[in-house]
């Protein structure tokens, strides 16, 4: 089977891409925004780079940050047009599926080549914030509600977006819910898991943006910082507005705390190996992939559940925590004192999720269940 996949420049593509190694299905992948950069991961695929400009003339880069209002004119003249690079590459590969990834990067900019070449099957992957958030902007919701009719097959991160889909008017199959990525290879991270009692660390992810709340946990440690002295504090990920805010409230008087921008994933799990309590608040998420490390990397879970996704593999007080209001610092400094004074809970919940949610995660399990699913849509296409 030939597959076309659409998707942004992504490492959880390139994950997702990857279970297609040696599948037998002849695999192409357009970069829906150009990054044009070979991806050597993914290189039994073939990939459509380089498309967007038609000239990328020296100094570029310093005119679009210098002189906006002259690179637009520049863009105007010198990007080809998505549409038709997408009809061109569809009459020359001939592709038996279309794979896109996310909503509006990858389904709204080709619809209207998709109605023409509505012989050629859909697949739809929706990933995190991608329907649960955007279903609310009239614009995002209108360019839903206009593909959601031409989709004839389903992919999701969380059963949540699922329902939000057919909620917009998808009426066809719908394939699974699996990590954004794939699953995960337990051997490569088994060495950097520590022993319970080795583990003194709470860690926090750092996203403070649109969708992220870390500010609000930084809130709740000074509430309950006396119950923190036997931990250390660690916040990853973190950007700018969060070293602010923890100078402003004077945080680093109150706990032992480190905060990190820039880490390697790697690095991050090895973190994880060394933590207790893991940490993650944002309003608007899928399933989150950093709850699932935490999970595999043997870390009590406190998470926020927006639209309900985190609840689908947390029990609140049995496998971790949720947190109900992101943005709320007094629920979520009672929710961190729970998990603190309650090692029992804990202990319980690790080895629940070690025997119950991750053995689903492995990497071999979820890539057979997805080879699976792409052989549903090869011999449905030949019937």
């Amino acid at each position: 089977m030939k597959i076309l996949m659409v998707s942004m420049f992504s490492p959880h593509f390139f994950n997702w891409a990857d279970q297609l190694k040696d599948s037998g299905h002849e695999i192409y992948w357009l970069d829906i925004y150009d990054s044009n950069t070979f991806v050597e991961k993914i290189d039994f695929a073939e990939q459509i780079i380089g498309w967007r400009y038609k000239w990328d003339y020296p100094g570029r880069y310093r005119i679009k940050k210098t002189f906006p209002l002259v690179d637009i004119f520049f863009r105007k003249i010198n990007e080809r047009n998505i549409q038709k690079i997408f009809k061109n590459k569809l009459e020359e590969i001939k592709p038996d599926v279309v794979h896109s990834f996310v909503m509006y990067s990858a389904c709204v900019p080709i619809l209207g080549v998709m109605k023409k070449y509505n012989r050629i099957k859909w697949i739809y992957s929706a990933w995190g914030n991608d329907l649960f958030f955007y279903q609310n902007n009239p614009e995002y919701r209108r360019g839903m509600i206009n593909v959601f009719p031409y989709l004839h097959y389903m992919f999701a991160d969380c059963k949540r977006d699922y329902l939000i889909a057919k909620s917009l008017g998808y009426s066809s199959k719908y394939l699974g819910t699996y990590p954004t990525g794939g699953g995960y290879h337990f051997d490569d991270y088994q060495a950097f898991i520590n022993k319970k009692e080795d583990r003194n660390i709470i860690l926090i992810k750092g996203y403070q943006h649109k969708f992220g709340r870390c500010n609000s946990v930084l809130d709740s440690l000074l509430k309950i910082y006396k119950k923190l002295e036997n931990y250390k504090i660690v916040v990853f990920a973190a950007n700018n507005e969060v070293t602010e805010f923890a100078n402003k409230i004077k945080l680093y008087d109150f706990v032992n705390l480190q905060i990190i921008q820039r880490m390697e994933h790697e690095d991050v799990l090895k973190l994880m190996g060394e933590s207790s309590i893991y940490i993650g608040n944002s309003i608007s998420d899928g399933m989150p992939n950093t709850l699932l490390e935490a999970i595999i990397m043997e870390v009590f879970p406190i998470q926020s559940n927006p639209g309900g996704a985190t609840a689908e593999i947390i029990d609140h007080g049995k496998n971790g925590l949720l947190i109900n209001d992101p943005e709320d610092s007094d629920e979520i400094a009672n929710i961190i004192s729970t998990a603190i004074e309650d090692n029992l809970m804990r202990n319980n919940a690790i080895k629940f999720n070690n025997l119950n949610i991750k053995p689903n995660l492995d990497r071999e399990l979820v890539k057979e269940k997805v080879l699976e699913k792409y052989r549903t849509v090869e011999e449905e296409l030949n019937t």
